[in-house]
């Protein structure tokens, strides 16, 4: 495909823009950050307003085609419902209402509107499911005697079970922090990383943990990009491995706690996490959100995040609404009444061969 001269300058501009300024959003991911198109409707109107994020979803979003397979949605016929709701006389927060709405029918987390007075959300992928998570019984387990390595909570179980409690990849973990936290454990007879309710945050934190957990180079899944306005232009499928980490490496058999929660780069690292031998998926399936989020503004000034970069699994395969435990296990009640959580109790039970 050729492109104008013109188009190449503003698509450079844009790459350039993001690349210069990242942004994490709300503790749900990664994201970059640019201006709106300037071919874009300007003018501060709803109807305005709502062509620009009508169009800048259109000409920017990547899951369209898969959205439409997976449960119908149409955008065009989208456009067409929403437009009607469109009217010159609507307050702001009746407009920002029925844009969020709009948006809403794509079912993805990563898109959003945000506003001095609100952040419009879909965030079913959590929502709608038991949580099978407790912070107060996590907290009884973890006591207060627990160890702490660039913001991972560890302890040794009285079984002699690692429980390592991973609650965001905000923050970087470091190589020395990650390689004595390793060599703390390194008798225990198993390992459990619990990283339920972990909203994300940076991707490379979240492989840099995962590094860890394999001695050679792996195969984790395929890459491609947005690169023109077409709802089906893309760049071919680049190839993702992870590398094994330098330092201490853990070498027997470990469980990966996830729910719902589990959502974007958090996603991202028990994609990776699966595609190791020693390692046992189980809880819930996670919240998914595959795709890379930009941002951008339209003439209200709102901001507008969307997924921009498709991640697939190692066998090609979308992971946006999420990947399944490869053991399902949910919370109790009898459990939650007597203070225990059933899936680190069931993860024991694995690891110590019962």
């Amino acid at each position: 495909m050729q492109y104008s001269h013109k188009l190449l300058k503003k698509i450079w501009h844009r790459l350039a823009v993001a690349i210069l300024l990242p942004l994490l959003w709300g503790g749900l991911g990664w994201g970059f950050v640019s201006c709106v198109d300037e071919e874009y409707p300007t003018a501060d109107t709803p109807q305005d307003n709502f062509e620009a994020l009508w169009r800048l979803m259109d000409e920017h979003y990547c899951f369209f085609d898969y959205k439409k397979k997976t449960f119908g949605v149409d955008w065009d016929e989208v456009h067409q419902r929403y437009r009607q709701m469109i009217n010159p006389n609507m307050t702001k927060p009746q407009l920002f209402e029925v844009l969020c709405n709009m948006v809403g029918e794509l079912q993805d987390g990563h898109v959003n509107i945000s506003a001095s007075f609100d952040l419009g959300r879909n965030w079913s992928y959590h929502e709608d499911y038991p949580e099978n998570y407790n912070d107060s019984i996590v907290s009884a387990y973890l006591g207060t005697d627990y160890m702490i390595a660039s913001g991972l909570k560890y302890k040794i179980l009285e079984d002699n079970i690692a429980y390592v409690r991973c609650e965001s990849f905000s923050d970087g973990i470091g190589d020395g922090n990650l390689s004595d936290m390793l060599s703390r454990l390194a008798l225990c007879n198993g390992l459990i990383i619990d990283v339920r309710s972990n909203g994300g945050g940076n991707l490379t934190t979240a492989h840099k943990l995962a590094s860890a957990f394999t001695n050679e180079k792996r195969l984790i899944g395929y890459v491609c990009h947005k690169t023109g306005k077409g709802r089906n232009d893309f760049s071919s499928l680049e190839a993702e491995h992870i590398e094994p980490f330098e330092g201490m490496r853990w070498q027997k058999h470990a469980v990966v706690l996830t729910n719902r929660s589990c959502y974007s780069a958090t996603n991202d690292f028990v994609k990776c996490m699966r595609t190791f031998p020693n390692v046992t998926i189980m809880g819930d399936r996670t919240g998914g959100g595959s795709g890379m989020p930009f941002t951008l503004e339209i003439p209200s000034g709102w901001s507008v995040r969307y997924s921009a970069v498709v991640y697939l699994d190692s066998d090609k395969q979308h992971t946006e609404f999420g990947i399944a435990p490869d053991i399902n296990v949910s919370m109790s009640g009898a459990d939650t009444d007597r203070n225990r959580d059933t899936l680190i109790e069931a993860a024991r039970q694995l690891l110590n061969g019962n």
